[in-house]
């Protein structure tokens, strides 16, 4: 309030990363990025998926092999891997829905808040059971992927984006992550990040980075937000 001036903080709409925070689909995720990278010559173990949540498929790729085969890989390269990874996640059973984050979202729409979806995912599989899955609670013209970005997360750009599409200003709105490189884009774009933490990293990978509360579950960041509302 006092960084942008407000006599009160009056949020207009919820900004939400997907993975870990509406699909409980980490762990499908981790699988998949380790099994694909160890059988391509590169090392990413199944915990490592959690930090570079958030960054676009490519670029997490892009970012192994600078870091194990010291070059840079082609567009169609980092394309070729990615694409092995995203046959694994397909191959994994369906991610169930995030416990709480519909009970959390019908506060919010019963409230007349905007709720957005803004994720560094290029999974189809998920992304095309997004709309249908919350069925009149999530809307595609308010929703922020990895086709709509040229930088993936920890950049602004994602968030900078999901603002613009709801139509609201940073400080009227509110991001709930999971993920520090989420946290980092979402305070890169001035935005009150509330982070629950669904994965195994500690409170701390979250904290630094940025996010204003960290809370376990979604029934805490319900909780969290009807405070902050009133």
């Amino acid at each position: 309030m006092e960084r942008h001036g407000l006599e009160r903080f009056a949020p207009q709409a919820v900004l939400f990363d997907m993975d870990g925070v509406l699909f409980d689909s980490m762990p499908n995720h981790a699988y998949s990025w380790h099994r694909s990278m160890s059988e391509n010559g590169l090392d990413m173990r199944e915990e490592d998926a959690y930090r570079y949540e958030g960054m676009r498929g490519v670029e997490t790729i892009r970012q192994l092999a600078r870091e194990q085969w010291h070059r840079e890989l082609t567009d169609a390269e980092a394309q070729q891997l990615y694409q092995v990874k995203c046959d694994y996640f397909s191959a994994c059973p369906p991610a169930r829905i995030m416990p709480g984050v519909v009970a959390l979202m019908t506060w919010l729409q019963e409230q007349g808040m905007t709720i957005g979806v803004v994720t560094g995912s290029g999974q189809h599989s998920l992304l095309d059971a997004l709309e249908e899955t919350f069925r009149g609670l999530v809307d595609k013209r308010y929703i922020v992927t990895a086709f709509d970005v040229l930088h993936g997360k920890p950049s602004p750009e994602p968030y900078l984006a999901g603002l613009k599409k709801v139509g609201v200003s940073a400080p009227q709105a509110i991001v709930v992550e999971n993920a520090p490189l989420g946290v980092q884009s979402a305070k890169a774009a001035d935005i009150f990040t509330i982070a629950v933490n669904t994965g195994p990293l500690p409170d701390n990978a979250l904290k630094e980075t940025g996010a204003d509360i960290v809370v376990k579950d979604m029934a805490e960041a319900l909780a969290t937000i009807k405070r902050l509302k009133n």
